[in-house]
């Protein structure tokens, strides 16, 4: 931190949860594009027309809530490898995307394999989300003057001056 920056208190993601996220996140996209790729293929010929069009759908919103939350972990590991300034790393269009809830009666049509994947992707991004709305909130949180005053002693404002 230079002295020309101003403290912010930096709310970070440890590099384990960044990393589990990131894994569990990439089997999800994994079983996904298994499933409606290849396996699905037969699920969905076995459905009426309209729930043909949104087992489509719902496998974009799967992808979508997916590559979102794989953006946004590249995001987190790129500000605490350094490779982006925190300040940087959480501007709007840093932070995690929005994705489509998906539609519960289009849902209850859907097989039970597709039923839990969906289900899986939105529990994933709702985690994500929370945490990147934590951060957020930290971000915007008043300054203590205690925290005010750490910020100063580490960048050596604070000293042999008389006050």
């Amino acid at each position: 931190m230079t002295d020309s920056e101003p403290f912010q208190p930096q709310v970070r993601i440890t590099s384990r949860l960044i990393d589990s996220l990131y894994t569990e996140a990439m089997l999800l996209a994994d079983e996904a594009r298994s499933y409606f790729d290849d396996i699905g293929r037969e699920d969905r010929r076995t459905l009426e027309p309209f729930a043909r069009v949104g087992f489509a759908c719902e496998s974009l919103k799967v992808t979508t809530r997916i590559m979102h939350i794989v953006a946004w972990l590249l995001t987190q590991r790129a500000i605490e490898s350094g490779e982006i300034p925190f300040r940087n790393g959480h501007r709007p269009e840093r932070r995690l995307g929005h994705a489509q809830d998906s539609d519960e009666a289009v849902v209850a049509q859907l097989p039970d394999a597709a039923r839990k994947l969906i289900q899986a992707s939105s529990d994933l991004y709702a985690r994500v989300r929370r945490i990147d709305e934590d951060g957020l909130e930290a971000e915007e949180a008043p300054q203590s003057p205690a925290r005010a005053l750490m910020g100063r002693l580490e960048r050596g404002l604070v000293g042999d001056s008389p006050a």
